[in-house]
């Protein structure tokens, strides 16, 4: 028996075009592309539901409506970042209907998502930064690879996601053949170039001369520049467990994630002096605004300085 397929309905296929269009023409990552896709499966679920299947049949109390659900859901609820950023793939996706004139109006336009409430980056110490840094010397092609993953990490603020995903390649030279700077690929594959410190070059040197080649015989031929202990580009999650394990060896204490370190990197180099507009840059933010709530960090930390130092500041 033949079951024929049922054809998508004309909301179904608006959807599919928006989904192409972040991924194709906005370039945007995966992750992201895959994120709207879940956030509009359910509001199309809930559109679905009240008997609407196509774009021009949706009205502004169709969105409200499902905002309204989505706040006041008693099973698995939503964060406020989560709503958040729920309600803005619904709000993309009307501005995508109107502007391609599929729609007459943007019956999202009012929707609006929750405030979040500010939250500060947590940054550690350059004393607590050197603490984790040390606890992966060592001659081992182990210590070697960790050394060289957490030195890039700090020395350029890199997404976890963006280290692991490097290749050899992307580690570039000067004229003298020692690494230099590192090609990082950004969200929606946006590239920068950020310079390596003396102690990440020294680091990533030792590995790639010492330690890899150990690893790369163990599996199958990669460009990866980092590798696992079987030979394969080390994962997100692997990159993690390493970054757990030095912190607990450091004993510091406290939690430490690989955005620690992107948080540090940013938050040492404004308290040093550094622009906020070449930390930007540096991080791969699209706005400046991004990068500026670093600053509330180090003002944060000046003004703690001066309280305990002023003798009448208290």
């Amino acid at each position: 028996m033949t079951v024929t397929p049922v054809p998508p309905t004309p909301l179904e296929r608006a959807v599919g075009r928006y989904l192409r269009h972040v991924a194709i023409e906005r370039g945007l990552a995966s992750n992201t592309v895959s994120a709207y896709r879940r956030d509009l499966a359910a509001y199309l679920t809930a559109l679905e539901s009240r008997g609407i299947t196509t774009p021009e049949g949706i009205a502004a109390t169709d969105v409200a409506a499902f905002s309204t659900a989505l706040r006041t859901r008693e099973e698995s609820p939503l964060t406020a970042s989560s709503l958040a950023r729920m309600l803005s793939s619904v709000r993309g996706f009307h501005r995508f209907l109107l502007d391609e004139e599929l729609v007459q109006t943007d019956v999202a336009a009012d929707a609006k998502p929750p405030k979040l409430a500010q939250r500060l980056p947590k940054a550690i110490t350059v004393d607590q930064m050197a603490a984790v840094l040390d606890a992966a010397k060592g001659e081992d092609i182990q210590a070697l690879r960790d050394r060289a993953l957490l030195e890039l990490l700090y020395a350029t603020g890199a997404r976890i996601s963006e280290a692991v995903d490097l290749n050899v390649d992307d580690i570039l030279g000067d004229d003298g053949g020692s690494v230099d700077v590192v090609r990082l690929f950004g969200k929606g594959g946006k590239q920068r170039i950020v310079p390596l410190g003396s102690f990440a070059r020294e680091a990533i040197e030792a590995y790639l001369v010492r330690a890899r080649p150990l690893l790369s015989v163990k599996g199958t031929a990669t460009p990866a520049l980092f590798l696992g202990m079987r030979g394969g580009r080390v994962s997100r999650q692997n990159a993690w467990l390493i970054i757990r394990a030095r912190a607990e060896q450091a004993q510091l204490g406290i939690e430490i994630s690989p955005h620690t370190f992107r948080h540090s990197f940013a938050t040492h180099l404004l308290a040093g002096g550094a622009d906020v507009r070449v930390v930007q840059e540096l991080l791969g933010h699209s706005s400046v605004a991004t990068t500026q709530i670093y600053t509330l960090v180090t003002a944060d930390t000046l003004r703690d300085m001066y309280t305990t130092a002023h003798p009448r500041a208290r």
